[in-house]
Formats: structure tokens, C-alpha cells, sequence
């Protein structure tokens, strides 16, 4: 009877640790069809994040476009010039600076954002 029962209180308490972790925050970044390139949360931009896992939800509209992003840590994720594609990324975000571009239009084409 112990031992079900110690069972059964160990299967509680790991089960809010291991739903807290699946919960990541999503982040939906766009390039195109035209000449944008953003990362929202929601409806709002991405300016600031805490440190954290986030899932980017990608939508790369247009051929001649690409999203590229890079960060602390050697981060360097993107989708490829030349084809239009829907990708998501489960990634780690340390504290520093991050920045969004589209290679073929990295002068105009670009953003960022901070994770504390």
C-alpha cells in the first residue's frame, strides 16, 4: 500500500513539471509576399522576451525571399531563397540581442529583438 502510494505521489508531482515544459510560447514570424519581414506574438511585434523555449511558427510567402534568424549562442536558423514553405523551430532563447533579416534584402529587410 506504500508503495502505491508513494507511486501515485510521485506521477502528481512530476506531472505539472512535465506539462509546464510542452507549454512553449509560439511566435509567428512572416517574410512576404512583398517587401516585409516580421515576428509577432499575437498581433503584437516582438521587441522583448524573457529567456525561455519559444516555438517560431514561419511563413515564408515568396520565392525570392527568405526569414534568417540569428543569436547568442551560434543560433543561425532560416528557411531557403527560392521557395515558399510553412516551418516551425523549437528553440532556446539565452539573454542577448536576436535579429531577424531576408538575406537577399538584408539593408532593408530586418529586424530584432532583446531576451532578458
Amino acid at each position: 500500500m506504500k508503495l502505491v502510494l508513494i507511486a501515485a505521489l510521485a506521477a502528481a508531482l512530476a506531472a505539472p513539471a512535465a506539462f509546464a515544459h510542452s507549454s512553449a510560447t509560439t511566435l509567428n514570424g512572416t517574410v512576404g509576399p512583398g517587401f516585409t519581414i516580421t515576428l509577432k506574438q499575437g498581433t503584437k511585434k516582438v521587441t522583448k522576451l524573457k529567456a525561455g523555449t519559444y516555438v517560431f511558427k514561419i511563413a515564408d510567402k515568396a520565392s525570392d525571399h527568405n526569414f534568417h534568424l540569428t543569436g547568442p549562442g551560434g543560433l543561425n536558423k532560416s528557411t531557403s531563397v527560392g521557395a515558399k514553405t510553412n516551418v516551425t523551430w523549437k528553440l532556446k532563447l539565452k539573454k542577448g540581442t536576436y535579429k531577424f533579416v531576408c538575406d537577399p534584402h538584408s539593408s532593408f529587410m530586418k529586424g530584432s529583438f532583446t531576451v532578458s
